[in-house]
């Protein structure tokens, strides 16, 4: 059977079952789940994948199905077809994970993420939250990173510099390999 990969993207009011329906219809139709992630993003939920579809299913036809479960009426859905060329990229194994938190600022995100370029560090996740506290905004950012062995250190030490210069405070712990 001939296929064609595609990023499906299900963002909804979150509740109880929602990875349950989609993953259902996906399985119901023939499609295959790839790479897959789901966050709480404000007050919805967000499920994405790249999926392997059944070519005589076309990205709108999956579109409107999905939408057309009642629970997913009011969702976001987006079907998009595409086709990413072989290149090299960056290493994808986690060697660290590292938590910052302080009071929220603009361009605190920008200028943390900012130094993992200069030690050739690669962001495999990122997961930002926001709270409200009574003394203004809480900002917690989690990357699980991949800093080379002999640069892992310095990353580290500058990326606590920026963070303690932002007014944030940062821990880091180094993932064990297996």
């Amino acid at each position: 059977m001939k296929s064609y990969q595609a990023l499906l993207s299900v963002y909804s009011n979150d509740r109880v079952g929602l990875i349950s329906e989609v993953t259902g219809y996906l399985f119901d139709r023939g499609v295959n789940l790839g790479d897959t992630t789901f966050a709480i993003l404000g007050k919805g939920g967000e499920f994405t994948s790249i999926i392997e579809i059944p070519d005589e299913l076309t990205e709108s036809e999956m579109t409107n199905e999905l939408t057309s479960i009642e629970s997913l009426k009011d969702a976001e859905v987006h079907v998009k077809r595409f086709s990413i060329r072989d290149a090299d990229t960056p290493p994808t194994d986690i060697t660290h994970r590292i938590k910052c938190e302080g009071e929220d600022q603009p361009g605190l995100l920008a200028r943390l993420s900012e130094v993992f370029i200069n030690f050739d560090a690669n962001i495999i996740r990122l997961k930002s939250d926001r709270t409200e506290t009574k003394t203004g905004t809480h900002f917690i950012t989690r990357f699980s990173v991949n800093i080379p062995q002999k640069r892992a250190s310095n990353c580290i030490a500058a990326l606590g510099n920026t963070a303690e210069g932002l007014g944030q405070h940062l821990t880091a712990e180094e993932v064990k390999r297996t």
